[in-house]
């Protein structure tokens, strides 16, 4: 079986547990449902049919998308923005731009909703990376990730592991109950990327942890705009951060920020471009600026509050710039195909398996060591420790600033 029948038997056995989880949460029939009538045949009950997920174009055919959250810019500086004509005549401007944003945030709301519904302690890793995977494909229609669909790997970074982790085929990591699961995906359209995460947990006693870093990134997405200093983002995140504590088994655990990680721009076909928006005070007086696209991420822990590249890697991305020759014949046609396939957005190695690439491990690994393409192993705090992450996109409009991702859910 190839690995496009295998992601999607996975995406149709989840649908299926979801189906009798609902019908389980159903009331009882009345009695005689199913009971035998007059002929002695048992009767059939009526089942309701699972909505195929579809091209999510057809639910828009003006391809208008839903709008984010508005927010006015926190800087007094920039009050005259919100109602001056020219500002938003500029921002009309660029609306192609803003409806493919819209699309993939429209796309992730749907898809991120599936998640949470469906996920459940005892799937494995590669069961919940293709329940996300394929309905993201499903609703942009194809499996052509250069002009819309798949951002970035699924991120599924469990407990002490902060991001980067997504599971390789060969992964036989099982979700457990007392898990703490960061869900990272990003969508994109025409490259403008959507990138927004959030945590999933089954036990509450890591709801202070969540509440915290919720608390942050609101906190960030609050405080960022037009003319701001990127360190006083970070600053005024660490401070609601660093408030909050979580007792587990008795023992009181400070949650700190995880310095080294940061929110970051998003450029065309590019998830980090540029500027980093810290989630502590750095020091750093760049300013964010009119037309910008940020994602506002922030991390907390229960460990030392800096992490470390450790564990079997699954994320790479083609670096750009680089002019070094492929230093075989199967690295130089590996090098072909993650052009003409991903150009320079992030990917994994079942990604590549879904391609046909098949005995490219020791041609990726010259890749890596020829400085043509970047590895991005796991990112790890202490073990036993816990981690969460939360993060939207944020688009810098001449006027207002747009929470594109916002949802009824974070």
């Amino acid at each position: 079986m190839s690995a496009d029948q295998e992601s999607q038997t996975a995406l149709l056995v989840t649908e299926k547990v979801a189906d009798l989880n609902i019908a389980e949460g159903s009331p009882a029939p009345e009695a005689g449902d199913n009971e035998a009538g007059e002929d002695g045949k048992k009767k059939k009950k009526n089942k309701k049919k699972k909505k195929k997920l579809t091209n999510i174009a057809s639910s828009y055919p003006d391809g208008v998308y839903p709008e984010g959250e508005w927010m006015e810019y926190p800087l007094e500086v920039n009050s005259y923005r919100t109602t001056d004509e020219e500002k938003r005549y500029l921002d009309r401007q660029q609306n192609n731009n803003w409806q493919d944003f819209r699309k993939g945030a429209e796309i992730h709301r749907r898809v991120r909703t599936k998640a949470q519904q469906n996920i459940k302690p005892g799937m494995s890793m590669l069961e919940i990376a293709d329940l996300i995977e394929n309905s993201v494909r499903q609703y942009v229609g194809n499996d052509h990730p250069k002009s819309q669909g798949i951002g970035f790997p699924t991120g599924l970074s469990l407990n002490h592991v902060a991001a980067h982790y997504t599971p390789n085929l060969n992964d036989k990591v099982v979700l457990k109950y007392e898990d703490v699961m960061k869900v990272d995906i990003g969508v994109h359209v025409n490259g403008h990327i959507v990138d927004s995460a959030f945590t999933l947990t089954f036990d509450e006693k890591y709801d202070p942890l969540l509440e915290a870093v919720k608390a942050a990134t609101n906190t960030g997405v609050k405080e960022a705009g037009i003319d701001v200093r990127l360190n006083d983002i970070g600053a005024a995140v660490e401070e609601v951060m660093e408030s909050y504590e979580l007792e587990l088994n008795g023992k009181t655990y400070p949650i700190k920020c995880i310095r080294n990680l940061n929110g970051h721009n998003i450029g065309q076909y590019t998830i980090h471009s540029g500027k980093t928006v810290p989630i502590v005070a750095n020091g750093d007086m760049t300013k964010m600026e009119e037309g910008e696209t940020f994602a506002i991420e922030t991390f907390g822990s229960t460990g030392k509050g800096y992490v470390i590249g450790q564990g079997e890697c699954s994320h790479y991305a083609l670096n750009q710039g680089i002019d070094a020759k492929a230093p075989t014949e199967k690295a130089r046609q590996l090098v072909d195909t993650i052009k003409d396939t991903f150009g320079t957005l992030p990917w994994c190695r079942r990604y590549l398996e879904r391609t046909g690439e098949d005995k490219y491990l020791l041609a990726l690994n010259q890749l890596v060591r020829a400085g043509i393409v970047e590895d991005y192993p796991p990112l790890v705090d202490t073990l036993g420790s816990y981690t969460a992450q939360f993060e939207h996109t944020i688009l810098l409009h001449p006027h207002k600033k747009e929470v594109v991702s916002r949802g009824d859910d974070y």
